[in-house]
């Protein structure tokens, strides 16, 4: 599995953009609907074939399911960095590799975008959501379509009481040099080579 992209969430989508344009200072572009869900989103291309996403409830969709992906049932407080996606080319094959409450997986669609993706039933991904979601695109991912920023992920750190039992369960899916796992409290920071010199999204 490979990272495909970040998160930031917020308690409306005006919130969690402007948390990502304050943090790296660049302008988020459009995205759009999730109506399984009820959210939407704002998006913005990284190098190295990823992307940042701005996400939050859509206050004028009703969700087809609940709870809600990403925990944003819960969400409290400003909005944050709040979950990283990697990229499985066989999803279907793949989940047992996750963690027994990761391996459930939904259709998503967007648009003409489709998608398969770890969603667990109460919305909440192992570890406090440190864990990643893994989507399997089943169309172009987003990434191919959206305008560079100039922004590039240098690094992804990863803080939590188990950080032991959570790197061993990262070491079965990824092998990526970005990706940092800390002993602490639960929180996640991703730092940034951009424009504007270095920069943190936390």
């Amino acid at each position: 599995m490979i990272l495909d992209h970040l998160a930031v969430a917020g308690a409306t989508l005006e919130d969690a953009a402007a948390h990502v344009e304050q943090s790296l200072g660049i302008r988020l572009g459009p995205g759009g609907s999730h109506a399984r869900y009820g959210t939407h989103n704002r998006l913005m291309g990284l190098e190295d074939g990823l992307y940042l996403e701005a996400i939050a409830i859509d206050p004028a969709t009703q969700p087809q399911e609940q709870p809600r992906w990403f925990d944003l049932d819960r969400l409290n407080g400003p909005a944050r960095l709040s979950n990283w996606i990697l990229r499985s080319e066989d999803l279907g094959a793949e989940k047992t590799l996750l963690p027994p409450h990761a391996q459930r997986h939904v259709q998503m669609q967007r648009g003409d975008l489709r998608w398969l993706m770890t969603v667990p039933a109460d919305g909440l991904l192992p570890y406090d959501n440190l864990f990643p979601a893994v989507l399997q695109w089943q169309a172009e991912p987003p990434a191919a379509r959206l305008p560079q920023s100039g922004c590039r992920l240098a690094r992804l750190t990863l803080s939590h009481p188990e950080a032991a039992a959570l790197q061993a369960a990262l070491d079965r899916i990824l092998a990526d040099p970005r990706i940092a796992v800390e002993q602490g409290a639960p929180a996640m920071m991703a730092e940034f080579a951009t424009p504007h010199g270095k920069r943190q999204l936390r």
